[in-house]
């Protein structure tokens, strides 16, 4: 991609935002393989225990009320964990909607120059191959995460009522 094919600066364009987020620390979790993947988002689920844990007890003493504690707590981590995964959606579905459109709105130098260049065929071709290849099983793998974190509470709820 040569700047004078393609106007839009380097850091703007959607291919090299697309390989920012995937050497990204946070954003490439989505890209590791899914026992991978998934250890991240216990490792998440379980370091918000610390912030729900002591709420959760404070409200149901754990020698007293085990499972209401756990639930609760449950419930609360699943929340930063839910907050978590919407974040690494976002930020895929931006790329996304970046490599679909067949123009690109970019700044030159700053906020009050934008500009729009209609992609070449070429550049719409590459982007949407990487969109259907790469980046449409990322954004399916996290609507799956979503849907197991709605069910996950859902059964937490469940089980509130049932106490």
């Amino acid at each position: 991609m040569s700047a004078s094919v393609c106007p839009v600066p380097p850091e703007q364009r959607p291919i090299n935002e697309y390989q920012e987020l995937q050497e990204s620390w946070f954003f490439s979790w989505v890209t590791l393989e899914w026992h991978q993947y998934l250890r991240k988002l216990a490792w998440v689920w379980a370091w918000s225990w610390l912030v729900f844990g002591p709420v959760a007890a404070a409200s149901f003493p754990p020698q007293t009320a085990i499972v209401p504690f756990f639930v609760s707590g449950a419930a609360g981590a699943s929340l930063i964990l839910t907050l978590v995964v919407i974040r690494l959606y976002l930020g895929w579905f931006y790329v996304r909607s970046r490599l679909i459109r067949a123009s690109i709105c970019y700044e030159e130098s700053g906020w009050y120059d934008g500009q729009t260049w209609e992609k070449t065929p070429e550049f719409l071709a590459q982007d949407q191959l990487i969109l259907s290849y790469q980046v449409q099983p990322l954004l399916k793998r996290l609507r799956r995460t979503f849907y197991g974190l709605a069910l996950l509470v859902a059964v937490d709820g469940l089980t509130w009522i049932c106490l």
